[in-house]
């Protein structure tokens, strides 16, 4: 199968990933993200042996590992966007860093609708800084 074509089957792929994710109801979001926390943060917490409950500790880092996920997320939009246009002999970063900053609006309107979720401009722009990394993890690399 040629490249491009698995590549365009990744981004569709991440993208339904992303929309999957994002409609879960805030209740499920939140297991998704203590799950998360458990197997990472409060691991290397109690790696250390830190006196701190796991409760405390996700309390504490809840914000920044779902940041960081959605930070990831677009990173990763970003990356792979970028290499299907490259494949079309389009190079153009800001096309790429546009699609997903629309990509990340759209996302976050479809949250505003999923039961306890809402609609964040914050949200939008780690998202869009992060499909800019990614774009630039490309481009450098090239």
């Amino acid at each position: 199968m040629n490249l491009l074509i698995i590549l365009t089957i990744l981004v569709i792929v991440w993208m339904i990933v992303i929309f999957l994710l994002s409609n879960s109801p805030s209740d499920e979001s939140s297991k998704l993200s203590n799950k998360t926390m458990d197997l990472t943060v409060v691991k290397v917490f109690k790696l250390f042996k830190t006196k701190k409950s796991s409760e405390s500790i996700r309390s504490k880092y809840s914000t920044l590992v779902r940041k960081s996920a959605h930070f990831t997320e677009y990173m990763i939009l970003g990356i792979l966007s970028y290499l299907v246009l490259k494949g079309f002999e389009i190079d153009n970063p800001l096309l790429v860093i546009l699609l997903c900053f629309l990509y990340a609006v759209t996302d976050e309107i479809h949250q505003y609708f999923v039961p306890g979720r809402s609609c964040r401009v914050f949200d939008v722009m780690i998202d869009t800084i992060g499909s800019l990394v990614g774009v630039l993890i490309v481009y450098f690399l090239k």
